[in-house]
């Protein structure tokens, strides 16, 4: 999707899924296009992300966008510069349900606001703050993996390690994409 930024109208974009289904990836597509559209964008990413560099968005087959790492979303209120027009935020779900308001006033300030982030956690539960962009978004995306044990699309993050911890950042070494089927929520 490109769009034309007026100064007078902005909007959210969700893109979410399971691991490994391309959320990062697609975020940075849209990114670098409104960059070709010489439309100024700048690009969010939680502190926590630092599985593959700490001030830039990478996806999990390398590709690599530039970033400022926040620890709240209310930081990227204050960092947002007043020109900008295209505002991309990677790992929504690691920011708490202030992220739904901050991506809301920047949409209202005129802002198009692209959020790339998981649905649901390892237990195939919600997050909540996604859930809610899912609900006031304009444009909702939700991408698809392939079931790392019979090749179906897959919805859910399997957690390969026992940790007990809701968020507990990794990749490959940690999770795999699964199907209905073959998903094993913990209990």
């Amino acid at each position: 999707m490109i769009f034309n930024v007026s100064s007078s109208s902005g909007w959210i974009e969700v893109v979410c899924g399971s691991m490994f289904s391309g959320k990062t990836q697609e975020l940075i597509r849209r990114l670098k296009l409104a960059n070709i559209a010489r439309q100024k964008v700048q690009v969010f990413n939680s502190h926590l992300d630092i599985r593959y560099s700490k001030d830039h968005l990478v996806s999990h087959d390398k590709v690599t966008l530039s970033a400022i790492p926040v620890k709240t979303a209310k930081e990227i209120l204050k960092d947002v510069l007043r020109d900008t027009q295209v505002v991309g935020i990677d790992e929504a779900h690691f920011f708490g349900e202030e992220l739904v308001e901050v991506c809301g006033k920047l949409a209202d300030s005129g802002k198009r606001v692209i959020v790339a982030g998981l649905d649901q956690d390892y237990r195939g539960e919600p997050f909540v703050n996604m859930a809610k962009l899912m609900a006031v978004a304009e444009f909702v995306t939700k991408n698809l993996a392939i079931c790392m044990v019979c090749g179906n699309p897959a919805h859910f993050s399997q957690r390969l390690t026992s940790s007990g911890k809701r968020i507990e950042v990794g990749a490959g070494d940690k999770y795999e994409a699964r199907c209905r089927k073959c998903f094993q929520p913990e209990k």
